[in-house]
């Protein structure tokens, strides 16, 4: 068995990346980038995940593909150490999520949460498609193809990770001890697991309007962080306010760093006098909104700057989608081979093996 520290994770390119995304997965990239232990590492271009619910809209997708690769290069995903790749131009991993299919039951699938979750949002009670119902599978075949042991999602993801360590077990079960188990990565900061939408709403979403992009220019991310929900009772400025579920306080947990304060509003301490303040009433929204601008345009300045330059040469990031999908696609047709063997369905070479034929 590979006992190898293996990364895989990926976004679905249905647009560009926003906060959201670094604080629940990217930013957790980076830091197992820098991993000594870690022996390799993949991120996926979901293409094909994003189709089963855009299968109409197959444009959107193909677009997104190059704002995704992007995003990664400008926060500094470094494809001499990650493998960045695309899911749909890897064919062993729609021939593993067919055998896995085998493997799972209907019943298991409609248990899932996220599943549950997801057709709900998206409308799907009455007119569900089949690729998408089934896209915990699929996610189990980029997973495992790859020996996958550290996986970096949010925590909504939980029950996906669950459901494909279940399918491991199955397999080996079945087959032999061929395939891998993973186990989730999930952000240190846990009041930061899922960043809420600026209009407060839970999720950010590019469909409600409520995202701050990781390419938005500085003027776009003023006209949004002003804009942010608050404590709805905080009217005047005198008034005590409430920093739980205060959105503008939510960001600057997931955002500000050491020497913020000291750069910005140097008035205070740190963070928790900043709240205290808030809480006892006498600081205004705007105030506090004024200083997370300033920490976000810090953050996101060097991000715009190094995406400027992959979109005046988009050929580099073709290109190292090539390389990089070249690879995955070595790796996973291993793996395949492996599962093939083991159920005893690699018909010609066990032929050749058996009669002596070249």
């Amino acid at each position: 068995m590979n006992k190898n520290k293996v990364v895989l994770t990926g976004d679905r390119p249905t647009g560009r990346l926003h906060i959201g995304h670094y604080v629940g997965s990217l930013r957790q990239r980076l830091i197992l980038q820098e991993d000594s232990s870690i022996d390799k590492m993949f991120v996926m271009i979901a293409d094909a995940q994003a189709l089963t619910d855009n299968a109409d809209n197959p444009e959107k997708v193909r677009e997104s593909v190059l704002q995704v690769a992007m995003d990664y290069l400008a926060i500094g995903i470094d494809p001499a150490r990650t493998t960045i790749f695309i899911q749909s131009q890897i064919p062993a991993l729609h021939e593993m999520t067919m055998y896995y299919m085998n493997l799972v039951t209907v019943a298991r699938v409609q248990r899932n949460p996220t599943v549950k979750n997801e057709i709900k949002m998206r409308g799907f009670e009455a007119n569900l498609p089949v690729g998408f119902f089934t896209y915990p599978i699929s996610q189990a075949s980029d997973i495992t193809a790859f020996m996958g042991t550290i996986v970096p999602v949010g925590e909504d993801q939980e029950p996906m990770i669950e459901q494909c360590r279940e399918i491991v077990r199955k397999f080996n079960a079945t087959y032999g001890e061929v395939l891998v188990e993973p186990e989730i990565y999930l952000p240190d900061n846990k009041a930061c697991l899922r960043l809420p939408g600026t209009d407060g709403q839970a999720k950010m979403s590019k469909s409600l309007g409520n995202t701050i992009y990781l390419s938005d220019s500085e003027q776009e991310l003023k006209t949004k962080v002003m804009s942010m929900y608050t404590d709805p009772n905080h009217i005047k400025v005198e008034d005590p306010g409430q920093v739980e579920g205060n959105t503008v306080f939510t960001y600057l947990d997931a955002f500000v760093q050491p020497d913020s304060f000291e750069k910005y509003l140097p008035e205070y301490k740190d963070l928790d006098e900043l709240k205290d303040h808030y809480r006892r009433g006498g600081l205004g929204d705007v105030k506090v909104k004024k200083f997370l601008l300033k920490v976000l345009n810090e953050f996101l300045e060097p991000i715009r700057e190094r995406r400027a330059y992959y979109e005046e040469h988009p050929e580099v990031v073709v290109e190292m989608l090539r390389k990089g999908t070249e690879l995955a696609n070595s790796e996973a047709e291993k793996t395949l081979d492996k599962m093939k063997k083991a159920m005893q369905i690699d018909y010609f070479n066990q032929w050749n093996e058996d009669y002596n034929l070249k």
